[in-house]
């Protein structure tokens, strides 16, 4: 079927909330999100580096700045959401909080 692509996501116009990054690995690790807490490490749960670069992959498409290198080196929920709010902010030029 040459030709037929799959739609590219809308650019995000805001960072990934703690919220939505909870709600997507939980997906991928095919539990409740409210079972992922902050400071759990992820790899130990079952999260492996494919999944990994995957989410990061989806991020990126989707406009956030995710480097698979800072996921894989803190794998928890906490770090990312920093890692990601702080590319983010650092990328756009506003003032982290």
């Amino acid at each position: 079927m040459a030709g037929i692509r799959a739609a590219r996501p809308a650019p995000r116009t805001t960072p990934l909330s703690a919220e939505e990054l909870r709600e997507e690995v939980a997906a991928v690790l095919g539990v409740p999100p409210g079972t992922l807490a902050g400071d759990d490490h992820l790899v130990h749960l079952g999260l492996g580096s494919l999944e990994m670069m995957r989410l990061a992959t989806r991020w990126r498409r989707q406009g956030l700045p995710a480097e698979f290198a800072e996921l894989a080196a803190a794998p928890t929920l906490d770090a990312w959401h920093h890692h990601l709010t702080d590319a983010w902010t650092t990328r756009n030029g506003e003032v982290a909080r």
